[in-house]
């Protein structure tokens, strides 16, 4: 099943979803936040109570290769790991360069008619 994805301007608006999507009965362990900066990953996934993408969603060549990398380079890894194309990582990690937030769900198919 691929992930659900959604690009986000307003942090605020993130964390409304995530607890929406948490009420509805979406575990926690299949939300992710992904922001091109670390902190502000860490700190919306805090506030939300949601997850980041870490070394247990990354097989290990790829969480340690990510060590190493250039930023672009981890997040299109991360994205891919989880589940996302090469080129569909590739556009989502241009829209964090803009200043835009991810909030990504695996192995849910209801997400979409919860945020609609």
């Amino acid at each position: 099943m691929m992930p659900f994805i959604r690009e986000y301007t307003n942090d605020e608006k993130l964390i409304d979803d995530v607890g929406k999507l948490k009420d509805k009965g979406i575990s926690r362990d299949n939300v992710y936040v992904l922001t091109h900066d670390d902190d502000r990953t860490k700190r919306i996934a805090t506030n939300a109570d949601a997850n980041t993408i870490g070394f247990s969603e990354q097989d290990f060549k790829n969480a340690v290769g990510n060590m190493f990398s250039k930023k672009g380079d981890e997040l299109r890894s991360k994205l891919q790991e989880v589940g996302f194309s090469e080129q569909e990582a590739e556009d989502y990690e241009d829209d964090m360069d803009e200043g835009k937030v991810l909030l990504i769900v695996t192995n849910s198919s209801e997400v979409e008619n919860i945020l609609s």
